[in-house]
């Protein structure tokens, strides 16, 4: 599948051209014969025999940016400058900061927001622990913990190298719910030391969101944590995906005419999203499952799981799901299948896999960048079709859902997140897509929907509330 143009490839190319002929219209001419895309072109100095001229391109790759470059250094009359690429401006010395809520002008500032005046108000939180989630910024902060393990599709690149990704994911929190996040990247991967070392940085914070640890291991530190902390412990590749998977078929299946507890569900992958994700669809009422894996449809006899752990992830797929017992493989099983989904890996299925599926059929096909079938192709035969790529329509983008729990969480002082409050995210974020506006290519609302991280929260809130996992007690100004 050829990869278009794309901003997350963009680079600004400074160059010099004659003031007079062509030269400009050749720039433009070669960018475009070589499949990239010119988004911008300003005259950044003139004089009468030079123009200088700022080009901003589109490309598809990092070796396509360099072969444009390489095209632009060939047309007669330029000279090349200074190329940058905008992506990695944008992360130069990070992209997050910590700045003071209160202006520090004179003596007196000093004296109440440092000594000695802060020495009343330590001395009030260590009589009361609990005034720490107003009197200090635990009220509103999530440390982002990660090893590093499993970043996105790059794999286990390491603490440092994943870096980016957590100050991103701390942008995105206080871009869509004002939550002051913090990346915390753990140079270790052993479970103990993850989970003893998060126990200790807890009193700062009033939420953790585990971010990018690999499975099996991210399904017991999750355990483990949410047992030892007072406040929610949250997952976001497994829960933050099954959230925005169900509100995408809750609508899909609006779309179809189809009843959650009627259609056949056939998955692949059986890692930390497909497992979360699994689990929050039987939660909300579906009777027909079935999971594959490498090794095929995830069943009880299965040679791999006769005797295998009973805690396992695994094993409790195996045990949970395939009332009928069906064998085989993915392709086998999507035959018939009301509803696909995919957390797994690139063309898995092809066109005619999607063909074989029921009237009416739902295609989840989320592996980035390449999914489990070409997006164009499942649309031929199937009704609606989602992926998680911005270049698609129906992106299932978790940012749709986490800055909105935990505002939910943090407003409600939860001390724990549970199913209902996830489930009741869900449901809310499906409703902000209105009847009026629900077609098979808009079943999920835009990241940039100002009503989207309000609803989740709001429903989140009302959910932690009603079970009772919130603060009380904590004394007022």
């Amino acid at each position: 599948m050829a990869t278009a143009p794309s901003v997350s490839y963009s680079m600004t190319v400074r160059l010099e051209v004659p003031a007079s002929g062509t030269s400009v219209s050749q720039l433009t001419s070669a960018v475009e014969a070589s499949g990239g895309s010119v988004t911008g072109l300003d005259v950044t100095a003139s004089g009468h025999e030079k123009l200088r001229i700022d080009v901003t391109i589109a490309a598809s790759s990092t070796s396509h940016a360099d072969e444009i470059v390489e095209k632009l250094r060939g047309v007669d009359g330029v000279v090349l400058g200074k190329v940058s690429d905008r992506t990695f401006l944008m992360h130069l010395g990070g992209k997050i900061e910590m700045s003071s809520k209160h202006p520090i002008r004179n003596r007196d500032d000093l004296s109440m927001i440092y000594t000695p005046g802060v020495a009343r108000v330590c001395t009030a939180i260590a009589e009361n622990p609990e005034d720490a989630r107003r009197l200090t910024i635990k009220r509103n902060t999530v440390a982002v913990v990660t090893d590093g393990s499993a970043v996105l599709g790059l794999g286990n690149i390491g603490p440092m190298a994943a870096m980016p990704v957590m100050e991103g994911k701390a942008a995105l929190f206080k871009r869509f719910a004002d939550i002051d996040a913090w990346p915390i990247c753990l140079d270790t991967q052993d479970t103990d030391a993850i989970v003893e070392v998060v126990k200790a940085i807890a009193p700062g914070f009033a939420g953790i969101n585990l971010e990018d640890i690999s499975a099996p291991r991210c399904f017991e530190i999750e355990a483990r944590l949410r047992e030892a902390l007072d406040i929610p412990v949250f997952h976001d590749d497994q829960h933050g995906t099954a959230i925005v998977v169900l509100a995408a078929l809750t609508n899909a299946l609006r779309v179809v005419g189809k009843s959650v507890g009627d259609v056949r569900v056939v998955m692949s992958g059986a890692g930390a999203a497909g497992t979360a994700i699994l689990k929050l669809l039987i939660a909300a009422g579906v009777k027909h499952a079935v999971v594959a894996d490498i090794q095929g449809v995830v069943h009880a006899g299965r040679e791999d799981l006769v005797a295998a752990d009973p805690e396992s992830p695994l094993r409790w797929i195996a045990d949970n799901t395939n009332p009928e017992g069906m064998t085989g493989t993915l392709k086998q099983a999507v035959v018939g299948a009301d509803v696909f989904i995919g957390v797994s890996a690139p063309n898995v299925l092809n066109g005619d896999d999607v063909a074989a599926m029921a009237d009416g059929a739902i295609v989840f096909a989320l592996a980035n960048p390449d999914p489990e079938v070409e997006p164009s192709v499942a649309r031929q035969t199937a009704a609606v079709v989602a992926t998680g790529r911005s270049d698609f329509p129906n992106q299932i983008n978790n940012v749709l859902v986490f800055p909105g729990v935990f505002r939910g969480l943090l407003d409600a002082q939860s001390r724990t997140v549970n199913t209902e409050m996830m489930l009741a995210a869900a449901t809310a974020l499906a409703n902000v897509v209105s009847e009026d506006e629900l077609n098979p290519n808009y079943i999920v609302p835009s990241v940039f929907n100002d009503k989207v991280a309000g609803a989740v929260a709001d429903a989140v809130r009302t959910a932690a509330k009603a079970a009772g996992t919130t603060v009380t007690g904590s004394t007022s100004v």
